[in-house]
């Protein structure tokens, strides 16, 4: 029988791997040479239905951890979590003889899921006279919400609990806040958890933001993320992925593990207000208590990560709660940046892909910058942002992730310098 730990709602909890997947990076080590090089990963999609358009497409050994034949009968999203684990798991140095599987949580943050599948059954099925014998019998395992974490859970024979957490796009945050409380509870001891987002291979997302008026449009691809520009025009849509392995202190010191950081303070709230549209106010009270709960002053926070996509209302409501809560160290000791600029709007793996770029800031001490920002919106002025270069400090202490989704749902996570 395996031993319980015993619950702790202050035991300390630290990043101890890394593993990713986006848009022009397929490990940590490149994603911050691009993000401090300012080299864009956002090229081009031929679209279904809708032609060529600006998108986030990703690149990585698709065999390194299974064969051709399972990612061919699992999902592109399922693909992508199983190399950001292996990578991840690989970065800490835990094998298979350090920790009990049956004692290890996957927990996968997801914006959608099954939309891609179900797009392209239905086209295929099109070709012969939507005759269902030509329907997949892997649809239903393709398409159920636990799919990528179950994929994980195959793919590395992981026994104890795997889900998906459904949480727009807050979902990456969301997931590594339940992988935090699931340590602390004693449910797990190794906490595996970020998001994935496949939307790129769906007709529908691209339509929808499009009917919207929030899909972006440029000549150039590399420039058609613009969060905080007035020649904006919406989101770019990318793919990705980001997993971290999560461990209580005392556990990966006893392992002599590389520590990356120390989560210390997350909030989630809603705004109740609306299907789309965000709300400032809700997204400052949302800061003010992850703050809270880390015990921290604003002040003391070196790097604020916009969650910012590149939409006119919802860059402005962002900024408008970050100036309000900020006000007296914005460009003194809070620098401020944004990630979707470099790799466009990966949805629920955006939140922890945008944390993981930033991680290295702990040992480089530089803020990475905001591209695109030739013509800056007044109402998005923050003292402190970060444009074009890099931003060299004589210490990063602390940052603060944000992440926001549809129907209101506020995410935003702390992590802190680790210090024995």
């Amino acid at each position: 029988m395996t031993a319980m730990t015993t619950p702790s709602t202050t035991e300390r909890i630290v990043i101890t791997g890394v593993g990713l997947a986006a848009p022009g990076a397929d490990s940590l080590a490149t994603f911050r040479t691009n993000l401090l090089a300012g080299k864009s990963g956002v090229s081009t999609i031929d679209l279904r239905y809708m032609g060529t358009h600006p998108a986030g497409l990703c690149s990585f050994n698709e065999t390194k951890y299974r064969k051709k034949r399972e990612n061919k009968r699992g999902t592109r999203a399922g693909c992508i979590g199983v190399y950001c684990v292996g990578e991840a798991l690989a970065d800490a140095g835990i094998d298979a003889t350090t920790y009990d599987p049956a004692r290890t949580g996957i927990y996968v943050g997801l914006t959608e899921h099954g939309t891609v599948e179900t797009e392209n059954e239905v086209y295929n099925i099109g070709q012969y006279d939507y005759n269902v014998d030509y329907w997949t019998h892997h649809h239903n395992p393709r398409t159920v919400l636990n799919n990528p974490a179950g994929e994980i859970s195959m793919t590395f024979g992981i026994t104890g609990p795997h889900y998906s957490i459904g949480a727009a796009c807050a979902a990456g945050n969301a997931a590594l806040i339940q992988g935090v409380q699931m340590l602390r509870l004693g449910e797990v001891d190794l906490a595996l958890c970020g998001g994935l987002s496949e939307c790129v291979g769906s007709f529908g997302i691209f339509a929808s933001f499009r009917a919207q008026g929030a899909l972006a449009e440029h000549a150039d691809p590399s420039k058609a993320s613009r969060p905080f520009d007035l020649q904006r025009n919406g989101i770019v849509i990318a793919e990705g992925g980001c997993l971290f392995t999560l461990e209580r202190l005392d556990r990966a010191l006893a392992r002599n593990a590389k520590i990356y950081g120390e989560i210390c303070g997350y909030a989630i709230n809603s705004d109740a207000r609306d299907f789309v549209l965000p709300y400032g106010p809700r997204q400052r009270e949302c800061m003010h208590l992850a703050l809270a709960r880390a015990g921290m002053q604003p002040e003391e926070i070196t790097i604020i990560n916009t969650h910012a996509t590149g939409t006119k209302q919802g860059d402005i409501e962002e900024c408008q709660a970050i100036r309000e809560t900020f006000t007296n160290s914005m460009g003194s000791s809070t620098w401020v940046n944004n990630t979707k600029s470099h790799i466009g709007h990966a949805m629920g793996a955006a939140g922890v892909l945008e944390l993981a770029g930033n991680l290295p800031a702990f040992q480089d001490n530089l803020v990475h910058p905001t591209i695109n920002l030739d013509d800056p919106d007044p109402a998005c002025d923050l003292p402190g942002l970060v444009r074009h270069t890099p931003k060299e400090l004589p210490q990063v202490d602390a940052i603060l992730n944000n992440s926001f989704g549809m129907l209101g749902i506020n995410s935003v996570l702390i992590v802190k310098r680790f210090l024995a």
